[in-house]
């Protein structure tokens, strides 16, 4: 089992920055592919950003060039910077580790106007 709890979403305003942390715990070995998702209210689960154990990244066109994924050895990161009222979801960690895609309960990120 893998086990990923996320933290440090809140509230913040427009223009602004908030860094978000997963950390990993449990059956790590083979974990491939990590990343970001994010729901809106009313709207399908929908991918931030990635990052491979090689350290190859991916992200959504809609953060390009203001989100920055990062990974240590047991947790992932994602600088937000520029914050859009946009942005506001409930954002989910994941972890690959095949066949499995493990989920962290989430984190709510609000931007205000």
């Amino acid at each position: 089992q893998v086990q990923l709890v996320e933290s440090g979403g809140g509230l913040v305003q427009a223009g602004g920055s908030l860094r978000l942390s997963c950390a990993v715990s449990g059956t790590i070995f083979s974990i491939n592919t990590m990343g970001w998702y994010r729901q809106a209210p009313g709207k399908q689960r929908e991918l931030v950003a990635t990052i491979t154990s090689g350290g190859s990244t991916n992200y959504a066109d809609s953060v390009k060039g203001r989100f920055t994924i990062s990974r240590d050895k047991n947790t992932v990161y994602l600088q937000m910077n520029s914050l859009k009222s946009e942005d506001t979801a409930v954002y989910y960690c994941a972890a690959d580790r095949i066949p499995r895609r493990y989920w962290g309960q989430g984190t709510q990120v609000t931007v205000s106007s």
